[in-house]
């Protein structure tokens, strides 16, 4: 089924998809995330997606919370680097209920002191657990080097020493400044006609009054290749080799999503999971990743293994690299590459509240939504040329940059 979209008249988008589930799925995703901050509101975005729950001109914070969890529905929030999402999982007699309370978290919070002040603990001590996982810890670390003194090099917890400064007025004039009505999407999957939707959409966001974005965010340009080696004392050696790779908007964003896959994504049988964990027994976990933005993108490969097998990782990960770069993909390895990726892609799109929140995140920053078929086709569209073309752009060692944490 076809998500079907709508544009209030103060700018907001409306994206709903019907589905016939018990269980419904509603959220807001707005364009605005730690690449957003100035330099001294460094996790700001990620302390307001804290703060919303923490009560409103008409509810207390309890009540927030139990507002939808009195009815078994859950709600749960994420910030990114250029995004900050509400969302809720809810049955879908209660579609009203649901819009009704992210317009009044989003729009009406009143960002109360002692409740905002006993948020700042909490996310003191979630900085604190997130700088004891070194596995975790270097992907932040990495973008920093990566994205060296850009705002895509701030991570999205912030420090303690900036938190605690942070008041209601910061808090508000963040908001006023990047909460713009036409860079805010409100999605829906669940059992509700898309004209209902819009009526109750129209009945708690339209009043909103228009607010139109006119800042445009910091562009990168500037990478270079760097290596990094940090004391951590750690057990394992934790290892990044990694580039700046295609924004949302490349047309070969799915050619690295399908390399991206086949190097060390899902499942066992990836080349760098077989070559160093499976046939050397060198490490625990490998893995690829891609992460593009809306004008960069990084992609890389992290993984760990004892001190002493470092330098024959990296052999191996350079020797597979190599391969990729000068051996074109036959004709059965790039089809089974690629049913690998659909069927991931698939069962990804199981997952209602993913599938919509994926919808909006692409109606918001590219005015388009892609359908699974639609992703499906460009999947298979792929050549066995882009596939040479795009490991030579992004996977050529002498121009990526390393993280070792030793």
């Amino acid at each position: 089924m076809k998500f079907e979209t709508y544009i209030l008249p103060n700018g907001i988008k409306i994206i709903h998809q019907q589905n016939p589930s018990q269980v419904a799925h509603c959220g807001i995703i707005i364009n605005a995330g730690s690449r957003d901050e100035l330099q001294n509101q460094h996790g700001i975005a990620h302390f307001i997606e804290h703060s919303v729950f923490k009560g409103t001109n008409k509810r207390k914070a309890y009540h927030v919370i139990s507002r939808l969890e009195d009815i078994g529905a859950e709600i749960d929030a994420f910030t990114t680097k250029e995004n900050i999402c509400v969302y809720a999982s809810f049955l879908q007699n209660y579609y009203e209920r649901t819009i009704e309370l992210l317009s009044d978290i989003i729009f009406n919070s009143t960002f109360p002191d002692k409740e905002i002040n006993n948020e700042k603990e909490v996310i003191i001590e979630e900085i604190n657990s997130y700088q004891d996982n070194p596995a975790e810890l270097i992907f932040d670390d990495f973008e920093k080097q990566i994205f060296n003194g850009h705002p895509l090099s701030r991570d999205i917890l912030g420090n303690p020493k900036l938190l605690k400064e942070f008041t209601k007025v910061d808090i508000q004039n963040f908001i006023e400044k990047n909460f713009n009505t036409d860079q805010i999407v409100l999605c829906s999957v669940g059992n509700i006609n898309f004209s209902k939707f819009i009526k109750l959409a129209e009945k708690y966001f339209s009043k909103l009054p228009i607010n139109l974005r006119t800042v445009k965010r910091l562009q990168f340009n500037n990478y270079k290749a760097s290596e990094q080696i940090v004391e951590k004392k750690t057990h394992q050696t934790h290892c990044i080799v990694g580039n700046i790779a295609y924004n949302m908007r490349d047309n070969k964003k799915m050619s690295l999503e399908l390399l991206n896959d086949l190097l060390a994504g899902s499942g066992l049988s990836s080349r760098l999971n077989m070559a160093l964990r499976e046939k050397k027994g060198l490490v625990y976990t490998v893995e690829s990743f891609f992460a593009p933005y809306i004008d960069t993108g990084i992609a890389g490969i992290y993984f760990g293994t004892y001190n002493g097998n470092l330098n024959k990782s990296l052999s191996i990960i350079k020797k597979e690299l190599f391969k990729l770069r000068n051996n074109k993909l036959g004709i059965m390895q790039l089809h089974r590459a690629k049913l690998k990726l659909i069927g991931s892609v698939a069962i990804a799109s199981e997952s209602k509240s993913s599938l919509m929140l994926a919808a909006a995140k692409g109606f918001l920053q590219l005015n388009k939504v892609k359908t699974i078929n639609d992703i499906i086709e460009e999947i298979q569209n792929i050549t066995a040329e882009q596939i040479l073309t795009t490991a030579n752009e992004i996977y050529d060692f002498d121009n990526m940059s390393s993280l070792i944490f030793e």
